[in-house]
């Protein structure tokens, strides 16, 4: 099949790698003209994903009109406070027929869209898939075995992702529920800032435990609030990709947090990081979400306080721990 990779992440990259070396041909489209010639000549994302090389098979171009020759399916890979001014500029160029996949995890600060809904806003009607869940890019590069979800309103469209992606290497599950497979993705970031920061101050595996257990019910919560199954959560874009992102070495969202938790103010944190950090920005979106529909999210609304508003992290723990007594098992709308 014709693939186009819109982005020149880390993400974009492997995406790029694995429908290539699955036989497809593959073009990866940059934003920047200089980087793309960068990355056509050396032949590897030294910036965003060091010591992996592109094959000489993928076209890497920052021309929107050769990007959009004619592709079957489009890949969405860029961070989401960017889609929008991106995506306005391809939008005359891109093919109206082609399977739109999105692998970006984050929701818009100013509309607080998902990335499909950003695409649709500014494309029209397309066909739209989601591909998500544990997917360190270092490791699916390496080949190390991973499994993901794809989904899509059209059971048939997230089966054409599902065999796009698939390898020996790569298990892909299919599922219809976008808006809980993207919000899921995103939210997981802003629970993973948490488990940084618990790192970064040494607070324990207990407490590192009872938070990706609360934050999921966090998760949950406001994702049945916004219309997502409930099942969605418990499954790989939910409590697979949490797991993976407080924990890895590599998570990005994890690191950061463990920077602030050593001290670090948050411009100081991201000054040492060559990539967005998702849940910065989703961590904004999510507090205006819940806010917007009464949804009680004690753990973002202390990441929230913690990042943006100086607030110490012990201080925050001890605000978490004092609240009223409650049930564990509420409705999930309570």
């Amino acid at each position: 099949m014709r693939i186009s990779v819109i982005g020149d992440g880390a993400m974009a990259t492997v995406c790029s790698v694995l429908l290539q070396k699955a036989g497809h041909r593959v073009t990866l489209w940059s934003a920047f003209p200089d980087y793309a010639r960068q990355l056509d000549q050396e032949r590897e994302n030294v910036k965003y994903l060091p010591g992996f090389s592109i094959p000489p098979e993928v076209t890497i171009t920052a021309d929107a009109e050769r990007a959009f020759r004619s592709p079957q399916v489009v890949v969405n890979a860029v961070p989401c406070q960017y889609m929008r001014r991106v995506w306005e500029k391809l939008a005359a160029s891109a093919d109206q027929s082609a399977l739109y996949v999105s692998v970006t995890k984050g929701i818009e600060n100013e509309t607080l869209l998902r990335p499909t809904q950003i695409l649709q806003e500014l494309l029209g009607t397309v066909r739209m898939a989601v591909l998500s869940g544990p997917s360190i890019a270092r490791e699916v590069a390496r080949g190390l075995p991973a499994s993901l979800v794809a989904a899509s309103d059209d059971l048939a469209d997230a089966q054409i992702v599902q065999k796009l992606f698939s390898s020996e290497r790569l298990r892909i599950y299919t599922n219809r529920d976008v808006v809980g497979v993207e919000l899921a993705g995103a939210m997981k970031n802003v629970i993973a800032l948490a488990a940084g920061v618990i790192d970064g101050i040494n607070a324990g595996d207990n407490a590192k435990a009872a938070l990706l257990t609360r934050g999921l019910v966090e998760i949950t919560r406001l994702g049945v609030a916004l219309g997502a199954g409930q099942q969605t959560f418990s499954g790989l874009a939910g409590l697979g990709d949490l797991v993976t992102t407080c924990i890895s070495p590599h998570g990005r969202n994890r690191t950061l947090g463990e920077l602030i938790g050593k001290g670090m103010t948050l411009e100081q944190a991201c000054g040492t990081m060559n990539s967005v950090v998702e849940g910065v920005a989703t961590t904004r979106s999510m507090v205006a979400l819940a806010r917007q529909h009464r949804v009680e999210m004690p753990i973002t609304e202390a990441v929230h306080r913690v990042i943006f508003e100086g607030q110490s992290p012990g201080q925050a723990i001890t605000e978490l721990m004092v609240r009223e007594p409650k049930g564990e098992f509420q409705n999930l709308s309570a």
